[in-house]
């Protein structure tokens, strides 16, 4: 059994930085990507930043130049990186991990509990 567990949000005052981490866990042999989403009230979930096992990285448009995604693979950890944070960037963030292999499953994905980040006025 695989499992991603979050940690790092918080409240925090615009400008302000935070840096989320999440870990996987379980007989794992290798993750092709991992990475974080966010859903804000009212709204659909979306892609915050993907990061592959070769370090490739993709960002969403809002949070390019701001925050930075960066992955242990010897962890099965990966981090964001949140700096110059906005309001609007208050949102329930995620952590995704996909194309995990071990713990008896073959390119599986698996989704952390998420965890609350507000950022004040």
């Amino acid at each position: 059994q695989v499992q991603l567990v979050e940690s790092g949000g918080g409240l925090v005052q615009a400008g302000g930085s935070l840096r989320l981490s999440c870990a996987a866990s379980g007989s794992i042999f290798s993750i092709n990507a991992m990475g974080w989403y966010r859903r804000a009230p009212g709204k659909q979930r979306e892609l915050v930043a993907v990061i592959t096992s070769g370090s490739s990285t993709n960002y969403a448009d809002s949070v390019k130049g701001r925050f930075t995604i960066s992955r242990d693979n010897a962890k099965n950890t990966v981090y964001l990186q949140m700096n110059s944070l906005k309001p609007e960037d208050t949102a329930v963030y995620y952590c995704n991990a996909d194309g995990v292999r071990g713990g008896g499953a073959f390119l599986a994905n698996y989704w952390g509990q998420g965890t609350q980040v507000t950022v004040s006025s």
